[in-house]
Parts: structure tokens; C-alpha cells; sequence
């Protein structure tokens, strides 16, 4: 990732956007899947010149007015039209805290209190921070819980353990975009993207699209080797004491196979912890 970020994100997005979606009518062939800069830049009414600069990165500070004209011509959705704005440093916030890795005592009381649902804390490179006893035991198939990312394209266990792994695999890509309209230049996140990208092919077939997507509440279908399958909504709430951290707390509806499923990983990883303790062996917890 260079200083090019807005001018790469518009070209992916004028890629995916066809001429028939944004009502464009044209006649022959065309060299190119999605719209021509030309035709952006009539959608948009600018210069066709101004927002050739743009892609090219000659131009990086597009107005406001701008901006609000090419999310209509790209037809981006809230979380793109948000990456957007942050690329083009139109934001209000200026310049990006950075993220405080360390989780408060109070934020861990609180997830611990959450006896009986999984909790735990992202930051925006999806590094995971913190994580009650339910979240340990839910994630417990992994080799190591550290980065969600890492653990969907590096992880086997993560083909069996999400139902919907295609699906998953992308919402994870599009949350790291997210990540990086905040701060492309985050050497935690370039590490993190160049040993994805070595890792996995899809992963950089999936980067590549700049598809942008916040935390959507879509129920997780997960598939739990100890307890069979899992369906867990979610809510995500912003720690407003430390911007950039993320609770997520998960829930099974109540009375229904996934809350006894949940019930039952809950009282397994109890004992196996009582039993590592009466063992004097508590390594990994």
C-alpha cells in the first residue's frame, strides 16, 4: 500500500460498476468490464481530465462536493462512501490515533462478567485483544487466537470451523479495507497484508477488489468440533475510551439448539480447566 490508495480504490470500484447498472448506454465492443473514466466523470459531472488525475494520484484532495458526486456515480454504500472520504483525508478526525493495544481492567471485568455468551475485543487490524473464558473455549480449534485475518486464510481449522468460510473469508477482507482508510501507511498492517498475501492466493484476489464493509450483525453459522454447530448473532460496540478498540459480544437465541450447544462448550471447558488445575497444568489459558 503507497500513497496511491484513493486513486487505486476509485479504478477497483469503476471496474466492478457496469455500464448496464449505472444506466450508461453505449455500442460496440468495450475494452474494459466495468465503465470508462470518461463515463465516471459524466455520472459524476466533472472534468474527465480532473478525475483522470485523480486515479492517477496527481490529484488528492477532492472536495467534498466531489466526493459526494463520485459515491453516487460508483454507487458505493455507506462503508464504502466512509473509506472514501477517509482516503481522501476529508474526514473530520484528521490524522489517525493510533490504536492502544492494551485492554482496560474495567473492559475485562465486564467481558468476564459475560459468563454464559463469548466476548472479546478487535482492534481495526482485526488483532484480537482480549477474550473471556466462553471466547477461548469457542475459538479453541485454532492453533492460536491472535488475528481473525490470519486465522481465516492461514489457519486450516477455519474451513471447518466456519460453515460459510467463502463468505467469511470476504466480510474479512473488506473489514481490513476498512483498517486501511484510517491509515494505509500502518506497518502493522502492511506486515499483516503482505504475509496474507503470500499465504493465500484468494486473499490477494479478494484485496484487490477494495470492497469496504463495517461489521454487518449477519448471524455467524459456525461449526464447533466438541459441540456440532453454532449459529451466533453478534453486536460490536465501539470502546469509546479507546478509539479503534471493538467489544463484540456473541449470542445464541435462547432455547434453541445453538444455546444448548453453547451451554454444554461452556461447561466442557470448565472442566477440562478444573482438570488442568487439579493437574497443577494451566499452560494456555
Amino acid at each position: 500500500m503507497g500513497t496511491g490508495e484513493l486513486g487505486t480504490f476509485l479504478r477497483a470500484r469503476r471496474a466492478g460498476r457496469t455500464p448496464e447498472d449505472a444506466g450508461v448506454r453505449y455500442s460496440g465492443r468495450r475494452r474494459v468490464p466495468g465503465l470508462r473514466r470518461e463515463e465516471v466523470a459524466v455520472l459524476a459531472g466533472v472534468n474527465a481530465d480532473y478525475y483522470t488525475r485523480l486515479e492517477q494520484g496527481r490529484e488528492t484532495r477532492p472536495s467534498p462536493q466531489v466526493l459526494d458526486a463520485l459515491c453516487r456515480a460508483l454507487d458505493l454504500d455507506p462503508d464504502s462512501r466512509e473509506h472514501l472520504y477517509r482516503l481522501a483525508g476529508a474526514t473530520p478526525d484528521g490524522a489517525p490515533a493510533p490504536v492502544r493495544r492494551t485492554v482496560s481492567p474495567e473492559l475485562r471485568q465486564l467481558m468476564d462478567g459475560y459468563s454464559n455468551t463469548p466476548a472479546f475485543v478487535l482492534d481495526r487490524v482485526l488483532d484480537v485483544l482480549a477474550t473471556n473464558t466462553l471466547a477461548d473455549a469457542l475459538f479453541s480449534p485454532f492453533r492460536a487466537v491472535g488475528n481473525l485475518a490470519r486465522m481465516t486464510f492461514l489457519d486450516p481449522a477455519a474451513r471447518r470451523f466456519y460453515a460459510r468460510w467463502d463468505w467469511t473469508a470476504q466480510a474479512t477482507v473488506a473489514n481490513l479495507r476498512v483498517a486501511a482508510g484510517f491509515d494505509a501507511q500502518d506497518s502493522g498492517l502492511r506486515d499483516l497484508v503482505a504475509e496474507l498475501g503470500e499465504g493465500s492466493a484468494l486473499f490477494r484476489e479478494l484485496w484487490e477488489t477494495h470492497q469496504v464493509r463495517g461489521k454487518t450483525r449477519e448471524p455467524k453459522h459456525l461449526v464447533h468440533p466438541d459441540v456440532g454447530p453454532l449459529t451466533l448473532t453478534y453486536q460490536a460496540f465501539d470502546v469509546r475510551s479507546v478509539p479503534g478498540q471493538q467489544l463484540i459480544i456473541y449470542h445464541a437465541e435462547p432455547a434453541t439448539p445453538s444455546s444448548r450447544a453453547l451451554a454444554l462448550l461452556s461447561s466442557l471447558h470448565a472442566t477440562e480447566r478444573r482438570t488442568r488445575t487439579a493437574d497443577g497444568d494451566l499452560s494456555g489459558v
